[in-house]
């Protein structure tokens, strides 16, 4: 027997056998330097996808194995067809094979030309006897295009509070905002934060992107007042209510965090008293037509959710019957736990009932676009699809990213990568779904770290980001299955493609109608000298924004208070005066671009604006003059906010997602105040051409 295989340089059977798989050998992190992959990132990879790499025989075996299969087969597990024209992969079949294919909507067809965009079964039938059955996703060439040029607020959810929340903003709010965000302000969007369901606890993950589902939202961001059977509850409702009226009175009044799971504590109880109401006959039929329209996804969900509250959040250390979704045990377990599971159904249908309705609301104020839903790129290790969809994620890894010149260690996010093999053969059906739950209630979807329809990092578990690699996946594909869902939904689709890029994706993704992701201080000229790049230069079919969440808000940036907040935290890696004269240099270079365009010059109203104000608007009127199709400005920004929303590189330093939206000394702003502001609507005139020099 062959000793197992050391750690060192992959020879040359093991490089062919990853370069099979789709996982990279080596990756670069510079245009001009290349960082080969260890032989323990390669092999974990591997045995993730199946492939026995334990020693030099069983990899010899193993691309033997490979190689024979793929000269065998005859169509690959899906096709993928654009527009009407017959699909590239045909041209491959020997000479004289017959193709059949049968719609989504079972009609047959004997050309795989023409087709109607939708996922149809192909079947192929060579001349020698061979028949292969491949999924064929047909898609329209192109994603819509944004309907004109609009501008929009950038918000996360839970930071903005009225006087009617619950100690954090909820799909009430965001309703009331996007009514008069279209109505009042002439704003064409609202984009907003993750909202999957989160994975229960005390205390919770705060984080967005690190859910327990990304299919279904959460309940806790329900407006518990416009339930309907909220009309009809007993004293127990209002006087949970006041309750939450104090976690708001406490956050927006005493200086305290928001605390989901306080939020949620009294949410769950309210909700568990209105699930005891009975519903009227309309109420009880829509409810059962989402019942049907959700099927199994919803039902696994729901018993997950249900297992939860006996055995804990982590499936992992559930009694092992119960840790397989489709075993006989856990279909017993769902049928004793019918009460919770049915009240998880229910609790998905409402939230999903309040998105929808706020989407409506923002349409009939006139957003040509309307919500702006985020996905996150993957989901908890211990939560509900991780359970759920066992089968499509790749066991022992988890995805981050490689070392780089911002952060030497790389990153790890915590998040089980899907299997690129388990996704081609189910013709994406986990994708299509995720992508189809999202679209009922999204004018647009933004897609975090778009790069991942392309290549994700994998880094084994219990080993450091330096040892990962890239794991890549069909992209065709994976766009093929966007297009053809936003397509279906009338949706546009953002993707955040900054930080480090491989070549070749932003032109894919621009070629499928897929926006990208502008943010100002990065933007320049990286080809040339460096410098700030003008604004004719700029990307057409982008999301031009100043900030985002994991960044500091433009007046932080102007003044300098990002870099003192770093210190105070001790994350600083070099002395505090290279840095404040670096982050100075960066912005003074900006400024200066803003003066000689004439954007710094003008007052702003009759008020007469600080020199910060001057400095937010001159920047947000430079987004104006880039060709950018849709123009975000961050919520914070037009108050005068100065802290992150999140502060990455912290955990318990900082109180990442869990800060009220504040003005400029700090105090937390409602919705109402919002309204109100004159800051805000002198910004804002800006964007909407109303302000001098604008």
């Amino acid at each position: 027997m062959n000793a197992p295989r050391p750690a060192g340089t992959p020879d040359e059977d093991l490089i062919h056998l990853a370069a099979l798989h789709g996982v990279a050998t080596s990756y670069r992190p510079a245009p001009d330097r290349t960082v080969a992959a260890t032989v323990t990132a390669i092999t974990r990879a591997l045995a993730a996808l199946g492939v026995d790499t334990g020693t030099p025989q069983a990899v010899r075996d193993a691309l033997a194995d490979r190689r024979r299969a793929l000269g065998e087969r005859l169509l690959p597990p899906t096709v993928v067809g654009w527009g009407e024209a017959a699909p590239a992969a045909l041209d491959a079949l020997p000479a004289g094979t017959r193709v059949q294919v049968v719609t989504e909507r079972g009609e047959p067809r004997t050309c795989a030309a023409g087709l109607p965009p939708g996922v149809h079964r192909l079947t192929a039938t060579a001349p020698d006897g061979r028949t292969a059955e491949a999924h064929l996703i047909v898609a329209p060439p192109r994603l819509p295009t944004p309907p004109g040029r609009s501008y929009g607020l950038l918000v996360q959810l839970y930071s903005l509070l009225s006087r009617r929340s619950w100690g954090m903003g909820d799909l009430g709010d965001l309703t009331e905002l996007a009514d008069w965000a279209g109505r009042s302000l002439g704003a064409g969007f609202l984009q907003v934060n993750p909202l999957h369901a989160g994975v229960p606890g005390h205390p919770t993950d705060p984080s967005p992107y690190r859910p327990s589902s990304r299919r279904f939202p959460d309940p806790v961001h329900l407006r518990i007042e416009d339930v309907s059977e909220y009309a009809y509850a007993d004293e127990r409702v209002r006087e949970l209510r006041e309750r939450g009226g104090r976690l708001r009175e406490a956050v927006l009044d005493k200086g305290a965090l928001i605390d989901r799971d306080a939020v949620w504590e009294l949410k769950r109880a309210a909700l568990e008293a209105l699930a005891a109401v009975e519903p009227g006959p309309g109420r009880r039929a829509a409810y059962c037509d989402f019942l049907a329209a959700q099927g199994r996804a919803l039902e696994d969900h729901a018993t997950w959710n249900a297992l939860a509250e006996v055995h804990g959040p982590d499936w992992h250390s559930w009694p092992e019957p119960l840790r397989d979704p489709r075993s006989p045990r856990t279909a017993r377990a769902r049928a004793e736990l019918m009460d919770r599971v049915d009240l998880h159904c229910r609790l998905a249908w409402l939230t999903d009932s309040q998105l929808t309705a706020a989407q409506r609301t923002a349409r009939e104020a006139g957003m040509p676009l309307g919500i702006v839903h985020d996905l996150a790129v993957g989901v908890h290790p211990r939560g509900a699809d991780a359970w759920a969809q066992q089968e499509y994620f790749a066991a022992g890894m988890s995805v981050g990213a490689p070392p780089d010149a911002f952060n030497a260690r790389g990153q790890d996010w915590g998040l089980p990568p899907w299997r690129p093999d388990r996704l081609a053969a189910s013709g994406y059906a986990p994708f299509r779904e995720l992508l189809r739950g999202l679209f009922r209630y999204a004018g647009a979807l933004r897609i975090d770290h778009v790069m991942g329809l392309f290549r994700l990092w994998w880094v084994p578990q219990g080993l450091p980001p330096t040892e990962g690699t890239y794991v890549h996946y069909d992209a065709e594909a994976m766009l093929a299955v966007l297009v053809l869902e936003a397509s279906r939904a009338g949706a546009v689709v953002i993707g955040e493609d900054l930080g480090t890029v491989e070549p070749g994706v932003r032109e894919a993704l621009r070629e499928r109608g897929v926006l990208g992701t502008s943010v100002l201080w990065f933007e320049r000229d990286w080809e040339g000298d460096g410098s700030p790049l003008p604004p004719d230069r700029w990307r057409a079919d982008c999301l031009a924004t100043a900030t985002t969440h994991d960044l500091p808000p433009t007046a932080s940036r102007l003044a300098g208070d990002h870099v003192a907040l770093r210190d105070r935290l001790g994350l600083l890696t070099r002395p505090l005066s290279v840095e404040r004269a670096e982050a100075a240099a960066d912005t003074g270079e900006w400024l200066a671009l803003l003066a000689r365009l004439g954007l710094l010059d003008s007052t702003g109203g009759g008020h007469g604006p600080s020199e910060e104000e001057a400095g937010i608007q001159a920047v947000h009127r430079f987004l104006l003059r880039t060709p950018a199709r849709l123009i975000g400005v961050w919520l914070p920004d037009t108050v005068g906010d100065r802290r992150p929303q999140n502060l990455p590189g912290t955990w318990d330093q900082y109180p990442n997602w869990r800060l009220p939206i504040a003005d400029a000394d700090g105090k937390p702003v409602t919705l109402e105040d919002l309204a109100a502001s004159r800051r805000l609507h002198e910004l804002l005139g800006v964007m909407r051409g109303h302000a001098p020099g604008a």
